[in-house]
């Protein structure tokens, strides 16, 4: 099928170390982690099939059961090395009305469902203190899949809402060059520079401005 595909990509710390100096914690981050990749790619798909496309409604992606949006590459991967992804969520832009816009809604659906989760539970938090170490790892998690899949490089959502956002020829061009380095880009972004990656520098004072506006957000409904 000729269309595009939308993924979660999660960079976190390794999860193997923590099984075996603390299994509690390593139960609940992986849980955390599970959920917060399986409402993102559900939302790219429902976002794809209310836009016109059945695609991912054909494919099973329109549950909640995270066996249908876990790579298996992907969950391994997190695991060992700290940096997974969700199974790509297909979709054929000959099904949508405006396949660039549409197909930037649907790419922005993924985040914007992270960071709505994450505000739910920054308004649930004071009301319940006895899980507050969970949600409080959910809030985080939920906003830095948000923000890291943001960026503009392929095959991170952002560039696909970029790409509906730039002047014809510009889109044109750097569609263009995405499709051929994008990965590559976003391998040197991932790599550390004097211990900390360019996209580690660039993402983390984001999320701690969203994490401060969520909790002060959902400190007025305490």
């Amino acid at each position: 099928m000729s269309g595009y595909k939308q993924c979660a990509i999660l960079p976190t710390m390794g999860l193997i170390s923590l099984l075996t100096q603390d299994p509690i914690a390593f139960v609940m981050l992986a849980g955390v982690l599970v959920v917060s990749l399986t409402i993102h790619e559900f939302a790219h798909a429902w976002a794809a099939d209310k836009l016109g496309d059945p695609t991912p409604r054909h494919q099973g992606r329109l549950t909640l059961n995270p066996l249908a949006h876990l790579d298996p590459l992907g969950s391994v991967a997190l695991l060992l090395i700290g940096f997974g992804w969700g199974k790509p969520v297909q979709f054929d832009p000959y099904n949508l009305k405006d396949p660039v816009r549409d197909a930037a809604m649907i790419a922005l659906a993924g985040p914007a469902i992270n960071l709505i989760t994450a505000l739910l539970l920054a308004s649930a938090l004071p009301f319940l203190p006895a899980i507050g170490s969970v949600i409080g790892l959910s809030i985080f998690y939920n906003v830095m899949l948000a923000v890291f899949n943001l960026v503009p490089v392929a095959p991170l959502d952002g560039s696909k809402i970029l790409l509906a956002l730039l002047p014809q020829q510009i889109a044109y061009e750097y569609e263009s060059f995405m499709n051929r380095y994008g990965t590559l880009v976003l391998v040197g972004l991932l790599m550390p520079w004097g211990g900390q990656s360019p996209i580690s520098m660039l993402i983390r004072p984001i999320i701690n401005i969203v994490l401060s506006g969520l909790l002060a957000l959902g400190g007025l409904f305490a």
